[in-house]
């Protein structure tokens, strides 16, 4: 779930000048034919290969959030779109993984560890939707998909104690490690709620950056690294809109 602000009347972003193009990031969650979706999170997978292609006949090509920093450190960015999928939904192994193995493209999966294998259970409305357990996990780590964290069960973590920030931030990112054996380097903010609090604890707990929403609090840097929501009303047309506006709404990826 996610609150979308992607069509909201924000004022103009102040430009920073910086070296190379700012690249930007698409949000998605599920990827189903469910009809049911009450908060614009599910596309289908036929309207999954769409926008892709649309990517690719641009000379885009989708990626990780983890290969699309690396690439901005060497400053090779030009041309990358993140690929992001929140919520850790079971379809992305069964529906938009061959998508994205078709047209050659990488994500970053945000997961729930401390859901595995369960359900969606903090969107009241809709239908229930199955998570990924273990084995989706290590199939999608297995495909080249960046494993990254969501927190531990999704909460609005600007609301939570202390105590329950430090778990869901920092042992999230503890057991996911345990499960994929590989250190865990991203995190994403559960409804893309954030505050100086709250990406403080990200970056104390040992990640390199966290996805957002909107750019966060100033000084936040790649702790709150903007996206473009992306759902099944998305055209072709609708998506070239958005890269257009991206950066002048302040939603896009800087360069370093």
């Amino acid at each position: 779930m996610v609150a979308d602000v992607s069509a909201a009347p924000h004022a103009p972003a102040k430009r920073r000048s910086k070296r190379g193009p700012a690249v930007w990031v698409a949000m998605y969650h599920s990827v189903s034919e469910c009809p049911d979706d009450p908060y614009n999170v599910t596309v289908t997978p036929a309207c999954l290969d769409r926008q892709l292609g649309w990517m690719s006949d641009r000379g885009l090509r989708g990626v990780s959030m983890r290969e699309l920093l690396a690439a901005r450190a060497r400053g090779t960015e030009r041309g990358l779109v993140g690929l992001t999928f929140d919520d850790g939904y079971a379809d992305f192994t069964s529906c938009a993984l061959p998508v994205l193995y078709r047209w050659g493209f990488t994500a970053t999966v945000f997961v729930l560890p401390g859901r595995l294998g369960g359900e969606n259970g903090w969107e009241p409305l809709g239908p229930r939707k199955p998570l990924l357990d273990v084995a989706g996990i290590h199939r999608a780590a297995a495909a080249g998909m960046e494993i990254a964290s969501h927190g531990m069960t999704h909460l609005d973590l600007t609301k939570v104690t202390d105590e329950v920030l430090h778990s869901e931030v920092h042992d999230s990112r503890h057991l996911l490690a345990s499960i994929t054996g590989t250190d865990i380097g991203g995190f994403c903010y559960p409804y893309g709620y954030l505050d100086e609090r709250v990406a403080a604890a990200v970056r104390l707990a040992g990640y390199r950056y966290a996805c957002a929403i909107t750019p966060g609090p100033e000084g936040c840097g790649d702790f709150a690294l903007p996206r473009i929501h992306v759902g099944t009303a998305d055209t072709p047309a609708r998506l070239a809109l958005k890269r257009r506006l991206a950066r002048l709404f302040g939603r896009t990826v800087e360069a370093v």
